[in-house]
């Protein structure tokens, strides 16, 4: 099935209606510039972001687990309670549609494992929060993953959970949420469902094609 097809399929409704998934709450993404990065943050954390200016503001985040194999095929923030009238695939501004062949896609490529869903003024803070770390702990600084992110997925009795929505600076808004991506390594692309205005709606990241 045409990816889009799929999408518009499973997300053009308020609410996915498929057997195959079971969905959770993620919490509340901040959006403070509008503009939107979908990356692996502890690889690729200089991730470009997507050329769509989004609204501005909190917006729920949903996560979509495949089933039968308890992993995460799709994440979904939603901008407005309005209905979805046409999908397209998310873009970066290098990059056009018209360069793909049939059945290629636009994505970012994962390598930890795990994905996470930002606005861009959080991506910069979770890199000027990385630098501080790294100049406060010099040679004792493990990475960001063991300083920032591993707390957050597990604890001393274990794995907490698959998915987190986290902050580099508590006391401030800007938030990520970091989540397993799909089964692990692989190249993911991100869809946008637009009212009949134009407008953002949905903003849907696949990681596992669920038909």
């Amino acid at each position: 099935m045409n990816h889009i097809e799929n999408i518009t399929k499973l997300f053009s409704k308020s609410h996915v209606e498929n057997p195959l998934l079971e969905s959770f709450e993620a919490g509340s993404l901040h959006i403070s510039s509008g503009r939107l990065v979908a990356c692996d943050p502890v690889v690729t954390p200089d991730k470009t972001p997507f050329n769509q200016l989004f609204p501005k503001g909190n917006f729920p985040v949903t996560i979509h687990k495949e089933a039968s194999s308890n992993c995460i095929a799709y994440s979904e923030i939603v901008f407005a309670d309005d209905t979805v009238e046409t999908w397209v695939m998310a873009l970066c501004d290098d990059q056009k549609l018209e360069d793909l062949e049939d059945g290629e896609i636009f994505g970012f490529p994962v390598e930890s494992g795990m994905a996470g869903l930002m606005d861009f003024d959080t991506q910069k803070k979770v890199n000027d929060y990385e630098q501080e770390l790294f100049k406060k702990k010099g040679a004792d600084f493990m990475g960001l993953y063991e300083e920032f992110f591993h707390s957050y997925f597990y604890d001393s009795n274990g794995a907490i959970d698959q998915f987190a929505m986290m902050k580099p600076y508590p006391e401030q808004a800007n938030n990520l949420l970091a989540f397993e991506a799909g089964y692990g390594e692989g190249f993911y692309a991100s869809y946008i469902g637009y009212n009949k205005d134009k407008q953002p709606v949905k903003f849907i990241t696949e990681f596992i094609e669920i038909q």
